[in-house]
């Protein structure tokens, strides 16, 4: 009987990636995170909001970049030897997008349980609460749960994949 609740548990639990941005700790479903790579060059592209840093070329394939921190209103960071790209997949209108968001450094990967997750306070972080899918404890510190469709808008993606498309022409 034991085991069963033991591995009716481990079902129950997802898995998320944490990542760091101005000091604060983030964290996306683990499912949404194609891959990391490091931060190497981005191609800036005029007229596009101060919170996308660009684009780059992954393997053929032209993809925005975002700077979350600069969307959330906090100061622009420097690029470091910790910087990276974590490159994710998210849908909007039922079609796929793959977006780069920008991090200045990957933490952990956490296992989480539905019971691990806490509600979100509407006050005390300067994100959108909206855009929070809830925060999960991390030593003394909490994590915030991203909901990475809800951060980009739709018409925000949709400018992305005009975007995008005139590129590869």
């Amino acid at each position: 009987m034991a085991t069963t609740t033991a591995t009716k548990e481990k079902v129950d639990q997802q898995q998320y990636l944490t990542f760091l941005l101005a000091g604060e700790e983030y964290a996306i479903n683990i499912l949404q995170v194609k891959e990391i790579i490091e931060y190497d060059t981005v191609t800036t592209v005029p007229k596009t909001p101060k919170w996308i840093r660009g684009v780059i070329n992954l393997r053929g394939s032209v993809v925005p970049v975002v700077d979350l921190g600069i969307k959330f209103g906090m100061e622009e960071r420097a690029v470091t030897k910790t910087s990276c790209i974590v490159i994710i997949e998210t849908r909007f209108e039922g079609q796929g997008a793959v977006i780069g968001i920008v991090a200045d450094a990957v933490s952990q990967v956490m296992d989480l349980a539905a019971t691990d997750i806490r509600a979100v306070p509407e006050f005390g972080t300067q994100v959108k609460v909206d855009y929070l899918l809830g925060m999960a404890q991390v030593g003394k510190k909490f994590a915030l749960l991203l909901d990475v469709d809800k951060v980009l808008f739709s018409d925000e993606l949709l400018g992305l994949s005009d975007l995008t498309a005139g590129e590869g022409q």
